[in-house]
């Protein structure tokens, strides 16, 4: 289950994926996420999760967007029987809609997690702090939303770590009732908890030894700039859209 923050957190490679700016990778995220949502049969469905694979293997990060999906299993099992039994129970049996359904929810979900994961996979805090500043987003916001994004996939890992050493103790998380698994959480939550506490701090002194929010106007070393590639990823991802909305209007 924590495998599927690993799709959160930044994997350097040398790519053109990697190389581009954050602006166009997020006009495709929209557009991608966009149509999953717009659209329920699973053919759509499908071919979002299918185009995103090249851009993948591109990137160099198969691996860890794999891991991510595999790390959502759970959730996507989870995702199918809801949507069957809601439509099992309100259509007052099997119907073959209802298992299409239930397979579309499950891919668009698949679909999601993968646009995300291949964005924050190949797009750097850095950068898409810089992107969120040229919308006009005030830093202070930008600052804490890649701060957040920086912090989860390394609270996750903790608390892995902290499951893998209770585990080693004898801790049984998986046995018992209901409510001794909610109770065996406890040693769990508790010093992640603390480390987490302890995270902020360390993040708020370093901000402040760099005199953080000293200067009104921030200035940035590096600057964003769209590349001839960013232009064609942005071109494409219009005319995908479009193409898909005139098909299914017809």
């Amino acid at each position: 289950m924590m495998r599927i923050f690993e799709g959160l957190r930044f994997r350097r490679a040398e790519s053109p994926i990697h190389n581009l700016d954050p602006r166009s990778k997020a006009i495709f995220l929209v557009v991608l996420s966009s149509l999953s949502i717009l659209y329920s049969d699973p053919l759509t469905l499908t071919i979002l999760l299918i185009i995103q694979v090249p851009l993948v293997y591109m990137a160099k990060v198969i691996k860890f967007w794999l891991n991510s999906l595999r790390g959502s299993a759970f959730l996507m099992i989870f995702i199918f029987i809801v949507n069957f039994l809601t439509s099992y129970f309100y259509m007052g049996g099997f119907t073959m809609d209802g298992l299409l359904m239930s397979i579309s929810m499950t891919i668009r979900f698949i679909t999601l997690i993968g646009a995300f994961s291949l964005f924050f996979l190949t797009t750097t805090p850095e950068d898409l702090s810089l992107a969120l500043e040229k919308l006009k987003i005030p830093y202070d916001i930008c600052f804490a939303f890649t701060a957040a994004m920086r912090f989860v996939p390394d609270i996750a890992l903790e608390a892995q770590s902290i499951m893998d050493a209770q585990k080693s103790r004898g801790l049984e998380l998986e046995k018992g009732k209901f409510m001794d698994r909610i109770r065996n959480m406890l040693p769990i939550l508790v010093p992640l908890f603390i480390r987490s506490f302890q995270r902020s701090m360390e993040l708020a002194e370093a901000m402040e030894s760099r005199a953080y929010g000293a200067i009104r106007k921030r200035t940035s070393l590096y600057e964003l700039k769209m590349s001839r590639n960013d232009y064609v990823l942005i071109a494409f991802s219009i005319l995908f859209m479009l193409t898909v909305v005139f098909v299914k209007s017809f």
